[in-house]
């Protein structure tokens, strides 16, 4: 595929201020698209999965600890479940995926969706400088698209949930899938992941990985740039990123 938003034409060119309303930014410095996983990097709904998951080992006589909680954040649906009945919980996969995925619904309704600082604002600013967007979550269709609704404007063009992944993350299907969906070069993407299985799966794909830490580490993963938040954050520094790789790639000579 061809990127409709060509590479920088020269390794010292000046980077994209950030200062410049990202609206007005050449589209030759904007990545293609920018590519969105959703629970912990959207909305913090990573303390539900983990609430409604030691209840449900307790009911079929297990335990299960914080520690334990923390091997399946950025995990798919279907690998959790599956540690999870190793764990003791006598229910098929998709009865796991299903009260799992109802419970944490049930919280949400109930205590409301905390978004992660500067998520609603990078998405508001995407839009405005029309950049592409895309949600690339392993979280299934039905509840990915309740808390879409939820974010009060068309924040993505495309959606991909774990139920329509050819392969879950780690795998890089997830990402190619939705950079297919988009008619964009994965190439000129930029990739936000906030879990070390996430970030695999999107430098895996070839795009440009951002990680934004929550609950886990993410150094010694690979991201090409690690921010703490999004927090203050816009397209125009999401531009100068995705130039920044493609300059030093262009440098080392293996620019794609």
């Amino acid at each position: 595929m061809t990127s409709p938003h060509p590479q920088p034409a020269s390794a010292s060119g000046p980077l994209p201020s950030a200062d410049l309303p990202s609206a007005d930014l050449p589209s030759a410095v904007l990545p293609s698209a920018v590519l969105w996983d959703m629970d912990g990097t959207i909305v913090d709904t990573e303390p539900y999965w983990i609430a409604a998951e030691a209840p449900l080992v307790e009911e079929h006589g297990g335990s299960w600890t914080h520690q334990d909680a923390l091997q399946l954040v950025g995990l798919s649906l279907d690998a959790s479940a599956r540690i999870l009945q190793d764990a003791g919980v006598r229910l098929t996969v998709d009865e796991i995926i299903a009260t799992l995925s109802a419970r944490v619904v049930a919280m949400c309704a109930e205590r409301g969706v905390p978004f992660r600082p500067g998520a609603l604002e990078m998405l508001h600013d995407l839009r405005a400088a029309g950049v592409k967007t895309g949600l690339v979550t392993m979280s299934y269709r039905h509840m990915a698209l309740s808390i879409v609704e939820l974010i009060g404007f068309q924040a993505f063009d495309v959606v991909i949930a774990g139920d329509d992944a050819r392969r879950p993350k780690p795998h890089p299907d997830p990402y190619l899938q939705a950079a297919e969906a988009l008619g964009v070069d994965i190439a000129h993407t930029v990739a936000i992941e906030d879990s070390p299985n996430g970030l695999r799966s999107a430098i895996a794909s070839g795009a440009v990985a951002l990680g934004v830490p929550n609950i886990l580490p993410l150094d010694g993963i690979g991201a090409h740039a690690l921010w703490p938040t999004l927090e203050g954050r816009t397209a125009a520094d999401l531009g100068a990123l995705h130039v920044a790789h493609h300059t030093t790639a262009a440098v080392h000579g293996d620019a794609r």
